[in-house]
């Protein structure tokens, strides 16, 4: 069996980098998605945000430390990581005594998809995987 989420949104805050006993990099982040479309009943516009959370490992989790802030646009790639006890999303209870849900994402691939005038200071390039290589035109068999 095999799962897979891709994820587009904005940074909620700034990531988390911490290091594991063993000098491996974590870094946590939030990341919010938006949809909005138009109540059939009301007429009237709604928009929806969720919100994951993500966990990228290893020498990627430095680089998103370093150059993704808050607002940053990424694209995450990963496994959702179900709660252990529902096999859903995280159960949490807030301050108000309301129940919360959070979606956990294990990154795979994160590519920072924000301009340096746009709130990211990186656009990618080689930390992650994944895209052939550009071919020259001469190249092309036909």
């Amino acid at each position: 069996m095999y799962q897979k989420i891709i994820v587009v949104g904005n940074l909620g805050r700034d990531p988390e980098m911490r290091y594991m006993p063993d000098g491996t990099a974590v870094t946590s982040f939030s990341v919010a998605t938006s949809r909005r479309w138009t109540d059939r009943a009301t007429g009237q516009p709604v928009d929806e945000t969720t919100w994951f959370r993500v966990n990228v490992w290893g020498r990627q989790a430095e680089s998103t430390n370093q150059y993704l802030s808050k607002g940053s646009k990424v694209l995450v790639e990963g496994q959702i990581t179900p709660d252990r006890n529902t096999g859903g999303p995280k159960l949490f209870t807030r301050q108000d005594g309301t129940v919360g849900a959070s979606f956990e994402i294990r990154a795979e691939n994160v590519r920072f998809l924000s301009g340096r005038e746009e709130g990211g200071s990186y656009s990618g390039g080689d930390e992650y995987e994944g895209g052939a290589p550009a071919q020259e035109e001469d190249d092309i068999p036909f």
